[in-house]
């Protein structure tokens, strides 16, 4: 290991002196389903009890060098395709948000969506990001979230009127912040807008504690998965943690007494795996995998950069178990049934760079028991 790796921050890190962005907070839109806002899987014949897999990946969108995401897609694809058993193929991707780039209008889909993921065999879910959010005030007018709604939130499948030649079909998540029921997990989706480190409505917030009620009702037949855009905790140098993020969460967690299995984000261009261990011995992973393929990655901080800082109450317990910043990659996820219980396992696959046409490489790999 380098002397460069080895000054890596292993905790989580507060980048210092950032400006007040709160004012960029947008309006969330009408929902087009109903209260609770649940999408069951059985509609894509998603109906396995015995085994789920699925992909994961945030920050795909790719305006300056769309050759990343490009390569992120088609690996994906490529996993399918090679798998072994049709049991070990990913049954779906579910995006962690930021699917264009630098706001969320209907003209980045085609290039930075559309187009790369066309061959991509499974449907595709996901959470809004804060730049799918954002509004460009030098476009012709459009709403918050127009056309992320447009794909993702549809009231009835359709093909999308600008997704051209790709022929792609809108989905229909109830909302922008949701929950997908499967057999095997239930995996509820918030939405944290626009501003740097995010914000939650407390109607979001009402909504996500009788989430975690219902999910605790299905436990141990399902596992509990939360996913939001933003990046809880991070060490990375562009971003850092999310003290509102996190106090959020636990805030929440507290107040219900019920913690998720696993907690997934992007916002941040990399790979980070962070465990949390709590007062009563329960360990959660926040798994931040953001390196889906806009071409600018985000390293992580050197220990005694005085930009950042490691030092608050609320990364008691947490710390970096391992992390890839210099590569593209995406994550697989298998939920398996065990005789007693469940059990996660987490492949983060990276894409060298050095290499033309390189394949994607098994960087971490990661267990939870549920």
């Amino acid at each position: 290991m380098s002397t460069t790796e080895t000054r890596k921050h292993t905790t989580p890190v507060i980048k210092l002196n950032q400006p007040d962005d709160s004012y960029k907070f947008q309006p969330l839109p009408m929902a087009t389903g109903f209260y609770p806002y649940h999408l069951s899987s059985s509609a894509f014949n998603i109906l396995d009890n015995r085994k789920l897999v699925f992909h994961m990946v945030g920050d795909t969108g790719g305006v300056r060098n769309p050759d990343f995401q490009r390569k992120v897609a088609s690996e994906m694809v490529l996993q399918i395709k090679e798998a072994e058993a049709p049991a070990d193929q990913a049954q779906f991707l579910y995006h962690l948000g930021d699917i264009v780039y630098h706001h969320g209008e209907m003209s980045g889909y085609y290039e930075q969506f559309f187009s790369p993921y066309r061959h991509y065999p499974g449907p595709v879910f996901a959470i809004a990001g804060n730049h799918d959010s954002d509004v460009n005030p030098d476009s012709e007018p459009y709403e918050s979230l127009d056309a992320f709604r447009a794909v993702f939130c549809d009231t009835g499948r359709k093909k999308i009127s600008f997704s051209r030649d790709a022929n792609w079909q809108s989905m229909v998540q109830p909302n922008v912040y949701w929950t997908l029921e499967t057999p095997l997990a239930r995996i509820i989706g918030l939405y944290s807008n626009v501003p740097k480190y995010g914000v939650i409505t407390d109607e979001q917030r009402r909504w996500f504690i009788e989430e975690l009620k219902i999910a605790q009702r299905s436990r141990p037949e399902q596992a509990l998965i939360v996913c939001l855009h933003h990046s809880p905790y991070s060490a990375d140098i562009n971003h850092g943690s999310s003290i509102a993020m996190i106090a959020f969460l636990e805030g929440v967690f507290s107040e219900t007494g019920i913690r998720p299995d696993i907690v997934f984000s992007g916002h941040v261009h990399n790979y980070q795996r962070f465990h949390k261990n709590y007062p009563d011995g329960k360990t959660v992973p926040f798994i931040v995998a953001g390196a889906g393929g806009f071409d600018e990655l985000h390293p992580l901080a050197q220990k005694g950069d005085p930009a950042y800082n490691d030092e608050h109450v609320l990364f008691n317990g947490v710390k970096l178990q391992h992390y890839c910043d210099a590569q593209h990659g995406f994550l697989k996820m298998t939920i398996e049934r065990l005789a007693n219980g469940l059990m996660l396992t987490g492949e983060y696959y990276a894409i060298p760079h050095q290499e033309a046409h390189a394949k994607s490489v098994l960087n971490d790999r990661f267990t939870v028991l549920v």
